[in-house]
């Protein structure tokens, strides 16, 4: 059984203006097998928290600890934290000039796993998860990103949460400039890789359309850089008819 456990977590940004808060005390537990939503208005916070989590260097956190099977996290590298379970499959991919996806894809597994993998294993199993993702084997031989379509760049996410088979995965608005069939595809590529691993998921979106696919046992509404209500995936269907006005003071200028 693995945890990820957030607590009070503080996050800032350096802007022109200055340091910038942006999470104001989020305290979140996520456990093996379990899928969590976190939906919200634009600039509530909740991209700041997936890649606070991954490390990046432009958020700073000021405060609270995130600690990974009673590990501290924040101490971890960006590469430790992968070794150590965690995945972000991004909002926005980007493009590697000069660097294949076969050699990406074999180079990643080998850095998180400690050792290379098989070739004739590791052949096989790229070449399944591909098929399941309805991927063209000629995307092996492409440049990481280079070209993708918006879906293909997604489904490239989900074909190295597959092979990477992390502890955690968190989801940075895997559906944003997704078409409908593209959705459904990486929901299902999503779905497969949690039945056969149970890796936690978080799963970050403004919109339900990818919780008709992924259905998510807990849901939480980010507001303001706090967690404003949490519930079951009832919660998500509310949001859906009733918006996130009701969260935001009168009068508030909406994104």
């Amino acid at each position: 059984m693995s945890t990820l456990v957030i607590n009070d977590l503080h996050v800032s940004v350096e802007t022109e203006q200055g340091e910038k808060p942006i999470l104001k005390g989020v305290d979140l537990t996520i456990g093996t097998g379990e899928i969590h939503a976190i939906m919200g208005p634009n600039g509530s916070g909740k991209s700041t928290l997936a890649y606070s989590l991954a490390g990046h260097p432009r958020y700073k956190v000021t405060g609270g600890s995130v600690v990974l099977d009673g590990e501290d996290m924040l101490a971890m590298t960006v590469d430790q934290r992968a070794r150590a379970g965690l995945f972000l499959a991004m909002q926005y991919p980007v493009e590697i000039p000069g660097v294949t996806v076969s050699n990406f894809l074999r180079t990643a597994k080998t850095a998180t796993a400690g050792e290379a993998p098989k070739l004739r294993e590791w052949v096989g199993r790229v070449k399944t998860s591909m098929s399941d993702l309805r991927m063209d084997p000629v995307f092996l031989e492409r440049n990481v990103n280079e070209g993708f379509s918006g879906g293909e760049k997604k489904r490239h996410e989900i074909l190295q949460m597959d092979l990477l088979e992390p502890k955690f995965a968190i989801l940075d608005e895997t559906d944003s400039g997704l078409d409908v069939d593209a959705l459904r595809i990486v929901s299902e590529g999503v779905n497969r890789v949690h039945d056969k691993t149970q890796m936690g998921v978080l799963l970050i979106t403004h919109y339900t359309r990818i919780l008709r696919y992924i259905t998510p046992q807990f849901v939480h509404v980010f507001v303001d850089g706090r967690i404003a209500e949490e519930g079951g995936a009832d919660l998500a269907e509310r949001l859906e008819d009733e918006g996130y006005d009701r969260y935001l003071p009168a009068g508030t200028p909406l994104s």
